[in-house]
């Protein structure tokens, strides 16, 4: 693990992959966050609202990128996360979560973060600033 103390501007956590996106993880979301909107779990009501298929719930993406974190909760906390949805998330996709520091001082850190498919197409980007202990 890296001590984010150390970190300086252009250097990147360690990437991390999530296992291909299936139907029991977003049925457990749905669950999980009360948002049990159809186009998340059945497939033909995706299709009949435009979609090929099901998507996950964005919220679903942002909450495992800040996933990449989680190894630093020792050293400090995210202080602000903002994103912007860039593009969907089919099952079966594979999500790369990235973070790169663009600003350090003594007191906190500020990355940007990008989630990527197994296209390498974003699907949400942001930022998260990281308040130091």
């Amino acid at each position: 693990m890296k001590n984010v103390e150390l970190l300086q501007i252009g250097d990147s956590l360690d990437d991390a992959e999530l296992s291909p996106v299936s139907r029991i993880d977003l049925i457990k979301y749905a669950g999980a966050s009360g948002d049990y909107n159809p186009i998340h779990t059945i497939d033909d009501e995706a299709i009949k609202a435009g979609l090929p298929g099901i998507i996950a719930h964005g919220m679903w993406t942002m909450g495992n990128l800040a996933k990449l974190f989680t190894p630093y909760y020792e050293q400090g906390f995210i202080e602000n996360y903002t994103i912007r949805f860039r593009g969907m998330v089919y099952l079966n996709d594979v999500i790369t979560l990235k973070a790169k520091v663009l600003e350090t001082d003594e007191t906190r850190t500020n990355f940007a973060v990008v989630a990527v498919n197994q296209d390498d197409k974003e699907v949400i980007k942001g930022n998260v600033s990281f308040k130091k202990y």
